[in-house]
């Protein structure tokens, strides 16, 4: 949120719906150490539109691919012969899948630029970042570290989180089931109002399962292809590591390109995405980005995955199996990657204040 819009929802801690009848502004620049209620009063929030980033991603996918510099312009190779260029100052991040070679003059002008590196699989496991100094906010990361240590906060924090999650599987079960089930929906609702109120970490885990299980055993029904098609893309339950089935892949794939961006994110603002505050510290596992991923799963993975089945522009030709695992092809993945950043790219609404962000 903005700042005005920051400052409205402090001053106002009550329904949403009170909130859209007033607006505020500061009133002075010195108002930081201030509390909530006095540096603002009623007036007009000020309309501080956030600016559309133009910037692009840049993914390279394939083996036997290769990242060059030249200038302040990359260069993709396949041995040794150019098939693309890209401006550094024309992207936000650089992202390889597979075997893919970045020799260092390129590691060094992406760091210098700030842009980040994101390492992938050939079957889309998120790997890590290779970027700058990044995380200079020290203050910040010292004020994480200790909220973490406050069991309060953090379960104020992870039942935001769990909320959030449940909410948005139900409403895309209202939105793109051919006929949500009643139950379903009732239930779901149910366990977002158990969530609200649960006393400890494990509790949500507890309620948040449940009502996984729930929503993927309507998930299916969200899948609109016909004849041979609905049979590559029957839908029975979740799993990974590895994913089973096509549906299966493209979530696991959805949330791993979710897990970097927000780690990407993290990173800018200078947190640090190994310190979580619902999901627990574990070795090697962005914390903070799983916690903060979670209410954007369905509204973003799950909607991308169903974008591309059902329009369709993943088909069952784009995917292979080996043994029990099943993963994209190269012209399968492109696509989807496609889809993902069609979606991330989406105009939405801000349901209180009302522009298009």
């Amino acid at each position: 949120c903005l700042p005005d819009e920051t400052s409205l929802s402090m001053w106002l801690p009550g329904d949403a719906s009170e909130a859209q009848q007033l607006t505020l502004f500061a009133e002075d620049d010195d108002t930081e150490s201030a509390p909530p209620a006095s540096r603002v009063r009623p007036g007009e929030v000020r309309r501080l539109l956030p600016a559309r980033d133009d910037l692009r991603p840049l993914y390279v996918t394939g083996h036997g691919l290769s990242v060059g510099k030249s200038g302040e312009v990359l260069q993709i190779k396949e041995r040794g012969k150019l098939v693309q260029e890209a401006r550094i100052g024309e992207i936000s991040q650089v992202n390889l899948l597979g075997n893919v070679q970045l020799t260092a003059a390129a590691v060094q002008g992406l760091c210098w630029a700030e842009k980040p590196i994101a390492h992938f699989t050939y079957g889309g496991w998120f790997h890590g970042l290779t970027q700058g100094l990044g995380l200079k906010n020290v203050f910040l990361r010292k004020n994480q570290f200790r909220r973490a240590e406050e069991p309060e906060f953090c379960l104020r924090f992870a039942r935001d989180v769990v909320v959030s999650k449940i909410r948005n599987q139900r409403v895309l079960l209202q939105r793109n089931h051919v006929e949500p089930p009643a139950t379903t929906l009732r239930m779901l609702k149910r366990f977002s109002d158990q969530a609200a109120a649960a006393s400890e970490l494990e509790e949500l885990l507890g309620i948040e399962g449940v009502a996984a299980r729930l929503y993927f055993e309507s998930f299916t029904g969200m899948i609109k292809v016909e004849g041979e098609a609905a049979i590559s893309f029957d839908f029975r339950e979740r799993n990974r590591r590895p994913p089973r089935d096509p549906v299966n892949a493209l979530l696991s794939f959805a949330y791993s390109l979710l897990t970097k961006d927000i780690t990407i994110v993290c990173h800018t603002i200078g947190f640090d995405p190994f310190i979580g505050f619902y999901h627990q510290p574990r070795f090697g596992r962005p914390a903070l980005a799983l916690d903060l991923m979670e209410g954007f799963r369905p509204i973003v993975g799950d909607s991308t995955v169903l974008t591309a089945v059902n329009n369709p522009m993943d088909t069952a030709a784009d995917f292979f199996r080996v043994g029990d695992a099943v993963a994209l092809k190269p012209a399968g993945r492109k696509r989807f990657l496609h889809a993902y950043e069609q979606r991330m790219d989406a105009l939405v609404t801000h349901p209180l204040f009302g522009y298009r962000v």
